[in-house]
């Protein structure tokens, strides 16, 4: 958990300072009500593509270098530019690399162009410069301890989409009617009191415990 100041925040909040001159009212009240996820940094995928990209890059550049000073090229790059020169292009082993050459371009884009982090929850904006995000774990936990304070309710799991809130409730007394009718009330009021951007649409099912054995 990180956060910009001194005040604790409840576990599974992070905190994210962005400084910037807020223009007018207007413009940061737009500010506040903007609904943007948070962006993954890549390290490891930018990481890795940089460090294969070096070999390669080095290789290559060593082998010319070497050729240039009156050595002879290293064997793989001759047998590399035979390949590729009287292989033909229906060849099984080059529709293979190919298509792994695809397949990794597509997710390198897919990694460029969508944010990641989908286990933070964007919180609605009350400072213009700080940006708060919820996990999912922990918005799940406030849900599952919520529902678990009503009357009648034995058991409660909650999985949090980042739209939508799925809850399962097990009542061993009340009617099943009433104890949903709770549950919409009070879920619908923590979930609001989450603090997100968007708040979840909820998904309440409540059933009776099965019989042991």
């Amino acid at each position: 958990m990180s956060g910009t100041h001194g005040t604790e925040e409840p576990p599974g909040t992070v905190l994210q300072r962005t400084p910037r001159p807020v223009r007018d009212a207007r413009a940061a009240g737009g500010e506040a009500d903007r609904n943007r996820r948070f962006w993954s940094a890549r390290r490891v995928p930018a990481g890795l593509l940089a460090l294969l990209a070096l070999l390669v890059a080095g290789a290559f550049l060593y082998d010319i270098a070497a050729v240039r000073a009156g050595r002879s090229a290293m064997s793989w790059r001759r047998g590399l530019a035979r390949n590729l020169a009287e292989r033909p292009l229906d060849d099984i082993w080059v529709l293979v690399g190919a298509g792994v050459a695809a397949a990794l371009g597509l997710w390198l884009l897919l990694l460029a162009l969508t944010p990641g982090l989908r286990s933070l929850l964007p919180m609605r904006r009350t400072h213009p410069d700080v940006r708060a995000g919820l996990h999912r774990a922990a918005a799940a936990t406030v849900l599952r301890d919520r529902a678990m304070e009503v009357a009648g309710v034995q058991s409660a799991r909650v999985r949090m989409r980042r739209t939508r809130a799925h809850v399962r409730a097990g009542s061993h007394f009340r009617g099943l009617d009433e104890v949903r009718a709770d549950l919409d009330t009070v879920l619908d009021d923590a979930a609001r009191g989450l603090g997100l951007a968007r708040p979840p649409t909820l998904s309440v099912r409540v059933r009776r415990p099965g019989r042991k054995g």
